[in-house]
């Protein structure tokens, strides 16, 4: 698979994953039962795994690293961030408001890893 190839997939999974996390906070704020359909449960997996995937397989090919460039250090730990915030957001919060909050924190911080590679610059926010 050619590096463009492989990015365009990496964007698309980028959009897929942030709209269905959009979707799912959606479903948990409103207490909506799609939150518990089977598909609903599995789909984000996919997406995210094929995610990673790309970006560790475009990393490869470019020769581009975490704690070598900035900026692929600052996306690393926004992704941390995002996915840490994202669990209590969508499973681990005790009470709606506080999975609100983290909801919010988590959008915050999925902006902030897209800012960064569209910019290649980890203090975009800052």
């Amino acid at each position: 698979m050619s590096y463009l190839a492989l990015k365009h997939l990496h964007i698309t999974c980028v959009v897929l994953s942030g709209l269905g996390f959009c979707l799912r906070g959606w479903w948990m704020l409103t207490e909506s039962a799609m939150r518990q359909h089977r598909l609903t449960r599995i789909w984000p997996h996919f997406i995210d795994t094929t995610l990673l995937g790309s970006a560790l397989i475009m990393a490869w090919m470019s020769g581009q690293y975490p704690f070598v460039f900035g900026w692929l250090t600052a996306k690393l730990f926004g992704l941390l961030a995002y996915i840490g915030l994202g669990a209590m957001a969508l499973r681990r919060g005790r009470t709606r408001e506080i999975r609100r909050r983290y909801f919010m924190l988590a959008l915050l911080a999925y902006a902030y890893i897209v800012s960064v590679a569209l910019t290649r610059n980890p203090l975009i926010l800052l």
